[in-house]
């Protein structure tokens, strides 16, 4: 909905302390080389964490005791096969930890994405996971055993016994061939580490310049099916539960603990993935900037600006936060955003929807996304934290408004940047634009809102110069009408300046006089 300017990439690296963990424990890692394109694979590789290696790394070590000690599987690796968007989520409901490529493979090159060749393009890849033993497998959707699996971790039984698990896994990744694999970290001391460390992202123009933690975003490591999964605090740490004796790979999951997901890799998955690469068991940390990786950078501004947008709604109280399932994508071509809420259960043009995402329209049909942001003229934090919260504040007025309205409401900005060469917002005169009027007239009003609590009062205002004038209301909260009262009347009637008008001065007449100043002052 929004045309805006600025924005760059990111990565670089830094350490901390923090909840009590050992201050160099974590090890600063230089992420430049990451990538973004589909994982390429090589050979499969021989599981150490198979249920047969693990009795046979038993009996190396224990002879005595193996005889007596019947291990059974505690985890079984798994395949799904899911037909659509509905089935996914239908597997994400029952817990899983899904991951796009299989987890026994040795990986050539690292990425973010992966699709079987034998599965065509536009279609949901193999879902790999590894499921308790117990597991109770949904009908209806075509999965695959790959093995049986034995994790320490997962047995309460066996931990009592007298038998040193961290040193069985070792001897298993040694009799399997991949005892190249353990950390120079654990190889002589015969340790074992819980990954620990914090991710942080720096916004230059906030904060006095320090890094704010990467909040509420997934951190998944794992080496081959041993797997585990941390959600960062607010401050950016995270500690896994699990430990290992091996390198481990680092991802992170763009699904926030808060509910929304960041997308798109051009696959069909709902929230994107950006690998880390594989690092020391001890954890690693990490600083994204503007001068990193640019899919990794604005992956995580944008996470930061809806987790605080999120957290003031839900914290004040006088704005309504958007739905707690919402989904953002991500586009680096495109320069202009919109919030179709097509998730929610907004009906708009596909036609029209695919002409304004081009290549990507295909997507739509399996995970519709709610906001999609168009950053191509951004080049810094603080641009992508406006355009993210210009569209949360259309998510919001969405709750008020309803779907009827919000049809609309898309419907005409669709139209008018289809029909007239990219000019978004039409000219006013149109059929339906009073929908747009109030809707961007609030927009870039809250929008602007919050982008000067942050970034200080003498930042510029965006959309001064539209038509529909987001300085009526700007000129209202200046003089006692606050965000909260204006939000209040944003309901499914309130279509066009006229009604809007109205609506403030029927719910507070003791403004009367200062929203008849207002709406006359600004006049097209």
């Amino acid at each position: 909905m929004k045309n805006f300017l600025r924005l760059l990439p990111v990565l670089l690296l830094a350490g901390c302390a923090h909840g009590g963990l050992e201050p160099d424990r974590a090890r600063s890692v230089d992420l430049s080389g990451i990538g973004h394109e589909m994982i390429v694979l090589g050979e499969k590789l021989d599981d150490p964490y198979s249920l047969d290696n693990m009795q046979l790394a038993v009996r190396s070590l224990y002879p005595d005791k193996a005889a007596r000690l019947d291990l059974r599987p505690t985890d079984i690796y798994v395949r799904f096969l899911p037909k659509d968007d509905v089935q996914f989520e239908r597997l994400e409901a029952l817990g899983l930890e899904l991951v796009d490529h299989p987890l026994d493979h040795r990986i050539v090159r690292e990425g973010d994405y992966y699709q079987d060749p034998e599965i065509g393009q536009g279609q949901i890849t193999w879902q790999y996971a590894v499921v308790p033993a117990d597991f109770s497998f949904p009908t209806g959707i075509l999965c695959e055993v790959l093995d049986e699996c034995y994790i320490a971790d997962n047995d309460a039984h066996t931990r009592a016994e007298d038998i040193d698990w961290r040193a069985v896994e070792r001897e298993s990744f040694r009799l399997t061939g991949n005892g190249a694999l353990l950390s120079p970290d654990t190889r002589a001391e015969g340790e074992s580490f819980a990954p620990a460390g914090r991710i942080t992202v720096l916004d230059e123009e906030s904060n006095n310049g320090v890094p704010a933690g990467l909040s509420g975003v997934k951190v998944c490591v794992n080496s081959f099916v041993k797997y585990a999964t941390a959600y960062t605090d607010d401050e950016g740490c995270y500690e896994i539960s699990k430990s290992f004796s091996e390198d481990v790979r680092y991802r992170l999951v763009f699904r926030n603990r808060r509910g929304f997901a960041i997308g798109v890799n051009l696959v069909l998955v709902p929230a994107s993935m950006s690998t880390l690469g594989k690092h020391s068991p001890e954890g690693i940390d990490v600083t994204v900037d503007k001068d990193s990786d640019w899919k990794l950078f604005t992956r995580c501004a944008v996470n930061n600006a809806t987790a605080r947008y999120f957290d003031r709604c839900n914290e004040e109280g006088d704005v309504s936060a958007p739905p707690s399932n919402l989904r953002l994508w991500i586009f680096r071509s495109l320069g202009v955003s919109s919030t179709p809420m097509l998730q929610q259960g907004v009906m708009v043009d596909s036609g029209k929807l695919g002409e304004f995402l081009g290549d990507y329209a295909s997507l739509v049909k399996m995970f519709l996304p709610d906001i999609t942001l168009g950053l191509k003229y951004c080049h810094d934090h603080a641009s992508i934290y406006s355009e993210t919260v210009h569209e949360l504040s259309h998510a919001s007025h969405f709750i008020r408004a309803g779907k009827e309205y919000w049809e609309r409401f898309i419907r005409f900005i669709l139209k008018s940047y289809v029909t007239s060469l990219g000019i978004t917002y039409g000219t006013g005169l149109e059929e339906d634009a009073g929908y747009c009027e109030v809707g961007e007239m609030w927009g870039y009003f809250f929008g602007n809102l919050l982008f000067r609590a942050r970034y200080g009062r003498g930042t510029p205002a965006e959309g001064l110069t539209q038509w529909f004038y987001p300085q009526i209301l700007m000129y209202l909260e200046e003089r006692g009408l606050d965000a909260a009262k204006i939000f209040s009347v944003l309901g499914p009637d309130v279509v066009g300046r006229e009604a809007f008008q109205e609506a403030l001065s029927d719910q507070y007449p003791e403004h009367y006089s200062v929203i008849s100043q207002a709406f006359d002052r600004y006049r097209y």
